[in-house]
């Protein structure tokens, strides 16, 4: 099932698209030597394949893992033959990272003279692998994994073409299997279609002749097994939930859990993240003010470390915050405070605390009244036991006065702060 052309070949339009410098090259025959750089099964050796074919170029190939420097003399020496019957040579190189500095030198000279095209293919990165000298000489391109759009269309591909694939015989993929299949392959195309035609082969006919594969098969394939979860269905949200309510409960055990279960099941761990961000102000709040800086660092962190080590950081955040005293405060602090304002509409600001930027504003009285607060011995809210003095003056509008939205607990850091709250309020 390896493409043959590039309309077949899925994926990196970046690279090849129409338009393309790449793409260009190609169609004015002018193709320079490359290095081809990115994860296995992305199709590294099949580009270069197509553009050995599109260039009209020998297709010449070597593996850095088995091959040495008696093998690239012979390609050399090949290529001149090539060459005097008008000939040209495209000399691929698959892991050329794995070619040692002498080896890579071997090669430089035939580059540069060009008898031969280099196409070097490597899942390292090639600035720290291949020498400074032959590096200069080609152009680098970044193919990343495929996604898993491109993964489906390959194994439907497969599953049509009765020559090269499996289309000869009539076959039935369960929904399930299938996204499981796309899932577990990775970006990687040589993993999807060989667990394909392993989970294939391994199903029975029916009495008409129809093979059909279900989960257990594609997962007997790939030796995984899928943990039930549709990212988006119902399970998405229900184990989200169910991980929220643990933390909330103060329950690690579970929580983490929970957090194991979406992570195994390949949600998105920027999700996950999100999610506790937002825990950490609405269920912890002001009980534990450490707890939103550590959430919006675990979301850095495992976005910084990737999967599947992104998974520390989250983890410490979840057992942190189940562990830590819990305060609903601040979400009903904003709720009270939105039904008046939705209630009250536009309430006017009190002249006092308006602004006096010109002449007439201060005229209408704008800021008069106001005392600067740094000017004042203020109560301190961490200084519960100081009282407060003479400073105390209406914030809220006038037809508001009074009315109380944050009620702090008494548990965790907001013990001090209700206390502080308490002695202000008396004294307002």
């Amino acid at each position: 099932m390896r493409p043959r052309t590039l309309d077949e070949f899925e994926g990196h339009h970046a690279i090849i698209g129409e338009g393309t410098v790449l793409r260009r090259a190609i169609e004015a025959d002018r193709l320079p030597s490359l290095i081809l750089w990115g994860p296995p099964g992305s199709g590294k050796t099949t580009l270069a394949r197509i553009l050995a074919t599109m260039t009209r170029a020998e297709f010449v190939a070597l593996s850095a893992v088995t091959s040495g420097v008696a093998d690239l003399r012979s390609a050399v020496a090949d290529a001149r033959a090539r060459r005097r019957h008008g000939q040209r040579t495209m000399l691929f190189i698959d892991e050329i990272h794995r070619f040692n500095k002498a080896q890579q030198d071997a090669i430089l000279p035939h580059v540069e003279s060009g008898l031969m095209s280099l196409v070097g293919a490597t899942t390292e990165n090639p600035a720290f692998e291949v020498n400074a000298a032959l590096l200069s000489r080609c152009r680098v391109f970044r193919l990343e994994a495929l996604d898993e759009a491109a993964i489906d269309r390959i194994i439907s591909r497969a599953l049509a073409d009765p020559i090269r694939g499996l289309g000869s015989e009539p076959i039935s993929i369960a929904p399930e299997a299938r996204r499981f299949l796309v899932a577990q392959a990775g970006g990687d195309a040589r993993i999807a279609l060989t667990a394909l035609e392993l989970a294939v082969a391994a199903t029975p006919p029916d009495a008409n002749g129809v093979r059909h594969v279900g989960l257990s098969e594609v997962e007997g394939a790939l030796q995984h097994r899928a943990l039930r979860y549709d990212k988006g269905g119902d399970q998405h949200y229900d184990m989200i939930s169910a991980l929220i309510k643990s933390i909330r409960a103060s329950d690690p055990d579970a929580a983490v859990y929970w957090l194991a279960r979406l992570l195994e099941a390949g949600e998105d761990p920027m999700f996950v993240a999100r999610r506790l961000v937002i825990l950490a102000a609405e269920d912890v709040g002001l009980a534990d003010p450490h707890a939103l800086p550590l959430a919006v660092a675990a979301q850095q962190a495992a976005h910084f470390v990737g999967m599947p080590e992104g998974y520390l950081p989250l983890t410490e955040a979840v057992l942190y915050l189940a562990a830590a005293p819990k305060s609903n405060s601040t979400i009903r602090a904003y709720g009270a405070a939105r039904a008046d304002v939705l209630a009250t509409l536009d309430q006017p600001v009190p002249l006092h605390l308006r602004n006096a930027p010109t002449g007439l504003a201060k005229a209408m009285g704008h800021g008069q009244g106001y005392r600067y607060a740094h000017d004042h011995a203020a109560p301190n809210p961490r200084d519960p036991d100081r009282p407060p003095d003479e400073l105390l003056q209406p914030n809220l509008p006038n037809a508001l006065a009074g009315r109380r939205y944050f009620e702090p607990t008494s548990i965790g850091a907001e013990a001090s702060i209700r206390r502080w709250l308490d002695r202000r309020r008396a004294a307002d």
